[in-house]
């Protein structure tokens, strides 16, 4: 396998069995970097690792559990050991318990929150405990943090309001990350991608299956897979903090929340006041985006 622009770089990527998981390990191996497929399913993770050592590449199977920090522990170190660095982490790992929200269940809430956002938290926090070590000790860190969001993190999606929650907190944790972890020489990037995945292959498997007519396949997961190889690359070290979303040939930065119009009386408020100072301050602001299936 040719030299690529991951050439000696070392990431782990998340639910790496299949779908977009399974399109970034294949590329990022393409790429030069060592592979470290973390999947649930063994099965699934050994046949990435299959493939991408066929194709001349690096890789290691793994089914440690990204929802339990000690665990996540485990993973970072098998990569360590096999290894000896660790240069990404590719949180990519998820799963679906779509119900409206009146009728959500406390374990198909938990369950999402878990594999969702604590997910990103515990495999990412062991990275930045051994980078921000690494810095303080005087050595040259090049550590990229890749979460992956959604549309329905950043807009909302009827149905799916513990999906949307946890996807929404990533984006707000990506921002945390990128704050606190560029003196370390860390970036945290988020992706909303759009693809077939086994979370949409249910819903959306008539939508989204690929053309008969051989053109362009907007929803093959390998159109995200390059933008996840340059994140995880030296190339993107100046950029952190961003939500790329991605769809086909389209890439895009999303615009997040931010600081709008304003009224200062320099006193407190009535409320009896705030009908009118309310509807000025939607009148000069911008319209959110509709929720998706709203």
């Amino acid at each position: 396998m040719s030299a690529g622009l991951c050439e000696g770089r070392t990431a782990i990527v998340t639910g790496a069995g299949g779908g977009l998981g399974r399109g970034y390990a294949l590329a990022l191996a393409a790429a030069g970097a060592n592979v470290v497929v973390n999947d649930i399913n063994p099965d699934t993770a050994a046949a990435t690792v299959a493939d991408i050592e066929a194709a001349g590449g690096r890789a290691l199977a793994n089914s440690g559990d990204i929802t339990r920090h000690a665990a996540a522990g485990g993973i970072f170190q098998a990569t360590l050991d096999a290894f000896g660095d660790v240069h990404a982490i590719v949180n990519n790992a998820g799963i679906c318990r779509d119900r409206m929200f009146a009728s959500l269940t406390e374990e198909e809430w938990d369950t999402v929150i878990a594999v969702h956002l604590k997910g990103h938290y515990c495999l990412a926090n062991h990275a930045a405990k051994y980078w921000r070590t690494r810095a303080k000790e005087g050595e040259a860190v090049s550590g990229r943090l890749i979460n992956t969001s959604s549309g329905a993190g950043l807009l909302g999606s009827v149905g799916q309001s513990n999906y949307s929650a946890a996807k929404a907190g990533i984006l707000g944790l990506t921002l945390v990350q990128a704050a606190e972890l560029g003196r370390y020489g860390v970036t945290a990037n988020a992706l909303a991608p759009q693809a077939r995945t086994g979370m949409t292959e249910d819903v959306f498997a008539d939508m989204m299956k690929p053309p008969e007519d051989g053109s362009f396949d907007q929803f093959d997961p390998a159109n995200v897979a390059p933008l996840v190889v340059w994140l995880a690359s030296e190339a993107s070290a100046e950029v952190s903090g961003r939500c790329f979303e991605i769809f086909g040939g389209k890439i895009s930065i999303a615009d997040g929340w931010r600081a709008g119009p304003e009224l200062d009386k320099g006193a407190r408020w009535e409320a009896e006041e705030l009908t009118d100072v309310v509807s000025d301050l939607l009148g000069r602001s911008t319209a959110p985006q509709p929720v998706y299936g709203a």
